[in-house]
Parts: structure tokens; sequence; C-alpha cells
């Protein structure tokens, strides 16, 4: 295996090439896969990219190119002639040519549509047309399909002849006249059955199937969940109109990760690499939310300032604000957190919503008993006996440590309740949950803080 981390690979392809060693570049590529060649030639100066890109084979050339990031493609598309492209685009499977045509701006799409022959045109045109979160925008409208009536040599025959251009042989699809989706047969079956087996008495009759404009991520998911390689999509007709394959259910599934990710952290998602993501372009995607999250956090300043007189009558309590608000918020944030990937993994629905209330509110209780139990000492033990602070006093304890439990408690339900509700109502629960628990339960803390230093101090 090589080892791609240390740089030396691609120092010794960089040294080759400066010396015009091209067979000597092309052997050392022709050993890695499509992914590690593309992490290479991104390394690459501009000016060397589409040298020793072209140095690659044909098939192997359009392997890597899927591969590689829009601004490389771009520059490879704009260095091409109208042959090269035009190879590049006939070794293209169709939902490849329209994941680039989505990246490229208008005069590159341009040249590619017009080098792409008729047949690739409409089907790309028609997969174009699906909204870009449906199963129709991610699908391949190249697959197998076969005849019910046909034997499994003639099946084997039409897998021979038409199979090359397929994404994928392993799954076959049996249609009627009007591509009517009637079951499926693997390359496994027909392998093992007689050659004069029909097709209809061998194939799967109970498919599971994804309708074009089904939810993306959805069709991703019911990939993993039955471990298929692909899934037949359907329009309303029943037609078989295409296939999401794993490799795009996997993308789709990373790809949703990290907008879920994004969301939670405040943060406008972008499809760019974070390196090639420019500062004034980061700045956008973070400075909404923080602004957001700086005016709503104001509610945090007017709590306290409520209480002025409070803290200036027993001015301990003051130190140990945030380590409650940062317990509470911590809190929420696992419970909505494992809440948000259940719903999207559609584990749990709006329906359980009684369901996950109450084995948080246990959660909670346990959690912060145990919180209170260790603070209380660590109070007693620590600040009080070893450090002097004779200011900590039982009461006080008791304050800092009945907050705690009543904190955590709030926190874990809000957590679970803002996902649950905001899916219902139809919302991202990343983008309403994430930026906002944190300062509801600051609030909420220091509400409880203060009742409870008013009720046991007398403050």
């Amino acid at each position: 295996m090589i080892d791609l981390e240390n740089g030396v690979f691609l120092e010794q392809v960089e040294d080759l090439s400066v010396r015009k060693r091209w067979p000597d570049v092309r052997d050392m590529l022709t050993l890695l896969e499509p992914a590690d060649i593309a992490a290479v030639l991104a390394e690459l100066p501009e000016d060397r990219l589409p040298l020793i890109y072209r140095l690659l084979p044909k098939e192997l050339a359009a392997e890597v190119f899927v591969e590689m990031e829009a601004e490389e493609q771009e520059l490879l598309i704009r260095s091409f002639s109208d042959t090269e492209l035009r190879e590049v685009l006939e070794e293209l499977y169709v939902d490849d040519t329209v994941d680039l045509i989505e990246e490229m701006p208008a005069t590159v799409v341009k040249r590619i549509l017009r080098h792409t022959d008729p047949e690739t045109r409409r089907s790309v045109n028609e997969i174009l047309n699906y909204p870009e979160d449906s199963a129709g925008s991610i699908m391949t409208t190249e697959f197998v399909d076969l005849k019910r009536d046909m034997t499994v040599s003639d099946a084997l025959k039409r897998i021979r002849r038409t199979g090359s251009d397929k994404e994928t042989i392993n799954i076959c699809y049996v249609t009627d006249p009007g591509r009517h989706l009637l079951g499926l047969v693997s390359i496994r079956t027909l392998l093992l059955a007689d050659e004069d087996d029909v097709i209809e008495d061998i194939m799967e009759t109970n498919v599971i199937s994804a309708a074009t404009m089904d939810d993306k991520e959805d069709v991703a998911q019911d990939l993993s969940r039955y471990d298929f390689l692909a899934m037949p999509v359907v329009d309303k007709e029943g037609r078989l109109v295409g296939i999401v394959t794993i490799d795009d259910a996997i993308d789709v599934m990373e790809e949703e990760t990290t907008e879920d990710f994004e969301h939670l952290a405040g943060i406008t998602p972008t499809d760019k690499p974070y390196l090639r993501t420019g500062v004034w372009e980061t700045v956008k995607s973070r400075i909404p939310w923080l602004l957001l999250l700086m005016l709503s956090a104001t509610f945090t300043g007017v709590v306290i300032s409520s209480f002025e007189d409070s803290l200036a009558a027993c001015t301990v309590l003051m130190g140990f604000i945030p380590m409650l608000m940062d317990t509470g918020g911590n809190s929420g944030n696992q419970s909505s957190v494992a809440l948000i990937r259940s719903l999207s993994l559609g584990e749990v629905s709006f329906s359980d919503l009684p369901s996950v209330i109450w084995k948080e509110i246990r959660v909670a209780v346990t959690c912060g008993a145990i919180l209170a139990f260790c603070n209380f000492v660590k109070l007693m033990l620590v600040d009080r006996l070893l450090l002097q602070n004779t200011d900590i006093t039982i009461w006080v304890a008791a304050v800092i440590c009945l907050t705690l439990i009543f904190t955590v408690f709030c926190a874990k339900v809000v957590g679970c309740l803002m996902p649950m509700i905001s899916d219902k109502l139809g919302l991202d629960p990343a983008v309403v949950a994430g930026p906002f628990i944190t300062t509801i339960v600051d609030v909420l803390s220091l509400l409880i803080y203060f009742q409870f230093a008013m009720l046991l101090l007398g403050l």
C-alpha cells in the first residue's frame, strides 16, 4: 500500500515531471486508486495538472475525473480540446455527468452539453428537472433491464452486450413493454440457474422501490437499512426510470451529516471543502448565526441585571454561574443530538414524544442527582475545607446543587422537545435546535438559580 500522507509520493511525481520522465509518472499513478490519483493531482501546480492528467489511460482518466473537486474539473475542461472533452464525457455515467453540470459555470455547461450525445443530453435534462433533494436528482438512468419471458441464456447475452455501459450489472430489473417494474434478478441468480430457465420463474417480485420525488436522504437510509447495492426508482405510474446506487447513497449521507453538524454549530452549510473556502465566504456563513445568537443571549444579561441586588448580597454565587450555564447547555445538546440522529434515521417520530420525554426525564433526574452529589462533595471538601472559602455554606451548596438538578432536568426536556416539534412542523431539527438550545437553557438556569437563592438564602 502506497502512503500518500507523508508527501513523499507527491514529491517523487513532481520530481519526475520536472525531469519530463512521463512514462515513470504514468506508471506511478496507475498503481493508485482513482480517488488517490485525484488527491495527488489536486496538489499539483495548475499549469502541470492538465499535462499529467493526459498521461492516464482513457478509462482510468474518466474515473479520476469523477473523483476530482469542481475546481480541478473546470480547469481540465477549459484545457481540453473538443475531442478530449468528448472522450471523457463518453466514459462518464449519466449521474456523474449531472453532478458535473451542477458544479460548473454556465459557459462550461454549454460546452459540456454541446459535446454529449443526444440520448445522454436527454437523460441529463430529465434528471436536472427533478428537485435537488429528490431521489430523481441522484438516480442514474443506466441500468440493465430484462423481460420476463427471456431465458437465462438470453439475459446473459443482453448483459454482455449492454453491461459495459451500465453503472452496475449486479442487479437486473425486469420490466414489461410499458417499462413498469415487475421484479428483479441478481447476477448471482442468473449464473446459478439453468440456461433455459425463464426469468419470470426465478425473479424476485417483492421489490422495494423509491419514487422519483422521495427525499434522497430517505432513499439513502433505505439502501443502508436493507443492505441494497441499488434501489430502483419509479415514476407515478410505476414505470422504472432509474436506479440509485450505493455510492450515490453514501455521498448523500455524508452530505447530510456534514450539513447537520454545520447547523448544530451555527454555520450556514457550504459544499466547498474547508481549505478551499475563502475567508470572506467563511465569514458570511458564520456571521448571521453569531449575530442572531448574540442578540438572543442578551436575555441572559437581562436576567442577571434583574438580580443585581441579590448577587451583591451574596457575591459567591457569581462564581458558579458559568458552571451552571455550561452544564445545562451541555445536557440539552446531548439530548438534542441524540434525537436529531434518531429522527434522521427514522428511529423515532412525533408520535413517540411521550415515550421520549419520559425517558429523558428519568435520565435527567439520574444525571442531575449524580452531578449534584459530586458537586456538593467538591464544595464542602475542596472549596470550604481545603481552600478555606468560608462563604461556601451548607445553604449556598444546597442552592448550587438543587439548581444543577433542575437545570439538567429542564435542559434535557428542552433538548428533546425542540427537535421533535421542529420536525413535526417540517423544519430542519438541526437548524432550529442546535443554535438556540444553549441560549434557552442559559436563561432557565439563571432563573432557577436565583429563585433558589431567594428561597434558601433569603436574598
